[in-house]
């Protein structure tokens, strides 16, 4: 399942950008069609308000993508310290060149896996995690390690794509986008994720537009 997320993303990473920020005519079209108009550059600039820019602790960017929306963010942050890691080489270039392009020189980048992290439990302050869990191949896992490398008190940030708000998009999915590889089932409904989420966090910040929930979550307290 990796090999074909690894083999699907390198394919598509010369109109990955252009989809997402509808900076082509074609990426208007698709996210007109199939996304109702949602719009990733709003949701982005929402999410990332989140995350001050004077935040001065340790952030986990994964999957870091190719760096198009935390790019301006990541400038004003000059005082955090920024790990980005994502399982895609080619992604991972992009975000480098485009992160080095714009003098960023905070950020430590890794190719992973986000259902093993290689840190140490409680290791980070902040956790972002944009489009991602609808790729993420062990949702279960990636929950739990990013729960796990989260300190108690620390903030997960996250946008993804959830079932069950949209049948012309939850077809897409199922018959294009998970068949390619750019997605990987299952899914959960808002319903299910928030059950998901309530385990560990406190959900502070809670918003869905279209088939896109984007949301801040605290890490509960350990109980001694």
């Amino acid at each position: 399942m990796n090999d074909k997320i690894t083999s699907s993303y390198k394919a598509s990473k010369n109109i990955y950008d252009s989809i997402l920020t509808q900076s082509s005519l074609f990426g208007k079209l698709y996210i007109k069609t199939f996304w109702h108009g949602v719009d990733d550059n709003r949701i982005a600039a929402e999410l990332l308000r989140y995350i001050p820019d004077r935040f001065s602790g340790r952030l986990l960017d994964v999957p870091v993508g190719t760096g198009v929306f935390t790019c301006e963010k990541y400038k004003r942050m000059t005082k955090a310290d920024i790990i980005c890691l994502d399982y895609s080489e080619d992604m991972l270039e992009q975000a480098k060149a485009r992160f080095a392009k714009n003098g960023i020189d905070n950020v430590t980048f890794l190719r992973g896996d986000v259902g093993a992290l290689p840190f140490e439990d409680c290791a980070f302050d902040t956790v972002l995690s944009m489009n991602g869990f609808h790729a993420f191949p062990d949702k279960d896992k990636a929950f739990s390690e990013i729960t796990r490398v989260l300190r108690p008190g620390g903030r997960l940030a996250a946008c993804f794509y959830i079932r069950g708000r949209s049948a012309v998009t939850d077809a897409l999915v199922k018959n294009v986008l998970a068949r390619k590889g750019w997605f990987t089932p299952p899914f959960d409904t808002s319903g299910e994720l928030m059950k998901r989420l309530e385990r560990a966090y406190e959900v502070t910040n809670w918003h869905i537009r279209g088939s896109m929930v984007y949301f801040r979550a605290v890490k509960k307290q350990e109980k001694r």
